[in-house]
């Protein structure tokens, strides 16, 4: 069976505070959720009709137990999601001062298990045909997972739609100044690079957005994707094609999930074979929805909550 998309990643347990505006020290309940940045795309595909499948590592530990529950119960296939002897599960706690702070605290000492994803376990013919293959900047922080990454990009070899989430987390590197060339080595197999400003910076040298997107395409992507923030997102192809489109007005509660949400309604969109601008509006709405909610993976939006939000347009 050929997925329509497998992820490859981050996995882990959000730990959110129910109570909002209140600093971590005085919160007193908490929500459990999955979590884990290409976990939560492969549950937006899922929410979205598609199937998806995720490549990670957890602990073997009952908070590994939980996520592959959550899994099932999100419709992500787990079959490649393995338990790593003697590391924990992740977990990751954040505040929540909305509209625009939400620190986040990584639990994910001494290593992550979904660092140690080994390029010899992979399931380079399942890579190989699915749909759209997902990776991000934090898979080439650490070995083995560098290694997987970049082997299974090869492997790839641009067959189908090969997404790079640039995903820049400059604390799970040892030293955040190596990360440039193995950035590099990634676009080299990539089809699809998405990523905020500061991401971008990171993988091309240059931040200003249209300057940014096209050196993504001249690193060989084919779509160049750049999150501005509040002026919305660009998105550019090697067509010559581009489409700038502004954010959905939303009352946001937790914004951490949303980079997530658009990334699954991104999939959706290319595999739909829709235009830039659709892409990226259907996208956008997607993120939007999911900032209005506490949560990451529960709060994805069903297809027909995201077109009320387009029809709207604002999340309501």
């Amino acid at each position: 069976m050929a997925y329509d998309l497998i992820t490859m990643g981050r996995i882990g347990v959000d730990l959110y505070p129910l109570q909002t505006g209140v600093p971590l020290p005085q919160v007193t309940s908490f929500g459990k959720f999955l979590g884990g940045s290409a976990t939560n795309v492969a549950v937006a595909a899922a929410r979205l009709g598609r199937q998806s499948a995720v490549i990670t590592r957890t602990g073997d530990d009952p908070f590994g137990t939980y996520l592959h529950e959550a899994l099932q119960g999100f419709g992500v296939d787990d079959r490649w999601v393995t338990p790593v002897p003697g590391l924990p599960t992740p977990v990751t706690f954040c505040e929540v001062f909305p509209p625009d702070d939400f620190p986040l605290y990584f639990y994910r000492q001494p290593k992550a298990p979904d660092l140690e994803i080994d390029a010899h376990e992979l399931d380079l013919d399942a890579i190989r045909d699915a749909r759209i293959f997902w990776v991000t900047g934090t898979g080439l922080s650490e070995e083995p997972s560098r290694t997987a990454t970049l082997a299974a990009l090869a492997h790839r070899a641009k067959s189908g739609i090969t997404v790079f989430d640039l995903d820049w987390r400059p604390m799970f590197w040892k030293d955040p100044n190596t990360a440039r060339p193995f950035y590099a080595e990634a676009l080299k197999h990539t089809t699809v690079a998405v990523g905020n400003l500061d991401e971008v910076e990171v993988a091309t040298g240059v931040r200003e957005p249209h300057a940014a997107a096209r050196a993504l395409l001249d690193a060989g992507v084919e779509i160049a994707v750049v999150k501005q923030g509040p002026k919305g997102v660009l998105a550019v192809n090697s067509q010559g094609e581009q489409a700038e489109v502004p954010p959905l007005p939303v009352n946001v509660l937790n914004g951490l999930g949303a980079g997530d949400a658009f990334g699954g309604s991104l999939c959706h969109g290319l595999l739909n074979g829709w235009n830039l601008e659709k892409t990226m509006r259907h996208a956008n709405a997607a993120g939007a929805i999911v900032a209005s909610r506490l949560e990451c993976s529960s709060a994805m939006p069903t297809p027909d909550e995201i077109e009320a939000a387009i029809a709207a347009g604002a999340v309501k």
